[in-house]
């Protein structure tokens, strides 16, 4: 359904330490730089058919957080997860909502672990299956 997943960046290489950081946890390689004709750089991270990025807005204006949005990431594992969440904390990225763990609910049991990344993005490492 979705070809790629983009959010904006007020200090593109602070983005590109976190991000390289917590989506290596994935397996996914170092974000590449790509420079628009506008001069505005964007990351771009590529992994297991999906694509991820970050950019400097377009518009000039300051980059800011959607409300009410979450990133989901994939995650192969429970442990993966609580790992994608203990990087990303490492490396800049704030903790939210409930500690990372179990959930149950109407899809069944899910392992949730949230946080936000240095420019406020809501980011969700999930594991289906518990």
């Amino acid at each position: 359904m979705f070809s790629h997943v983009m959010v904006g960046s007020n200090d593109i290489e602070r983005s590109k330490a976190f991000y390289d950081a917590v989506l290596g946890v994935l397996g996914a390689p170092p974000g590449f730089r790509n420079e628009a004709a506008s001069g505005h750089v964007r990351l771009f991270y590529m992994h297991d058919g999906g694509a991820f990025a970050i950019s400097q807005p377009i518009d000039n204006a300051p980059a800011t957080a959607a409300n009410g949005a979450t990133i989901g990431f994939r995650c192969a594992s429970a442990e993966q997860a609580k790992k994608f969440h203990d990087v990303a904390v490492a490396h800049g990225g704030v903790s939210i909502e409930e500690p990372p763990g179990l959930r149950e609910g109407n899809m069944g049991p899910m392992y949730l672990a949230y946080v936000r990344d240095p420019d406020g993005n809501k980011l969700c490492a999930i594991h289906r299956g518990g």
